[in-house]
């Protein structure tokens, strides 16, 4: 966590416990990095990485599947307790996901809006308040030649989407960014009634 000298406030403080009691599928991981220091007073950032097989596997599983990375990004929140008029608020939360999608995805021109339709239908079904959302969607056509000309085409995603959370309770925002990586990363929702959890590399706040 990042902050200036004065006291953490107690609304960042309830932020952070949000953050550390939010529970995430199991083949999400998370790590703390260093979060900006000069966009807000407050902030903390997560780096996160989407896992295929069993979470925390080493070695081959039991059909010789190596875990895999499907998806990758980075969680921030920052906090201003003056506010920030862009903002609405006190709070913003930013994200990014980024992934590598099937070649034949490159031509097909409503990706960027699929891709963005990830995020608000996130966001709705979590059922999470949020004002002044926005963001953007990139992808890149890899393609090789010469004597890289084997290996396969590839499009790379970048999912870039800022939100004002309404609230302290950020848990729920972070569980928001950690299924977009999972959609990102070709994972299926979790069936209704099944209960997420993961162990954390990393605890999250002073």
């Amino acid at each position: 966590m990042t902050g200036d000298q004065r006291e953490v406030p107690a609304p960042f403080v309830a932020a952070l416990a949000s953050l550390r009691a939010q529970r995430l599928r199991p083949e999400v991981r998370l790590a703390e990095i260093p979060g900006p220091a000069r966009i807000a007073p407050f902030s903390v950032a997560l780096e996160g990485e989407v896992l295929a097989g069993r979470a925390g596997a080493r070695g081959p599983d039991a059909h010789g599947h190596e875990p895999g990375e499907l998806a990758t990004g980075r969680f921030v929140v920052l906090h201003d307790p003056d506010g920030q008029e862009t903002w609405r608020g006190t709070f913003r939360v930013v994200t990014l996901v980024r992934a590598t999608l099937e070649p034949e995805l490159a031509a097909d021109p409503l990706l960027a809006e699929v891709a963005w339709s990830w995020v608000t239908e996130s966001l709705e079904r979590a059922g999470v308040e949020h004002l002044a959302l926005g963001g953007t969607v990139t992808r890149v056509l890899s393609q090789s030649f010469g004597a890289l000309a084997g290996t396969p085409d590839g499009v790379d995603l970048e999912l870039r989407a800022s939100w004002t959370p309404v609230g302290t309770g950020l848990g729920e925002h972070l569980g928001v960014w950690a299924d977009l990586m999972s959609t990102a990363g070709g994972l299926p929702p979790l069936p209704d009634g099944v209960t997420a959890l993961t162990p954390r590399r990393n605890t999250v706040g002073p």
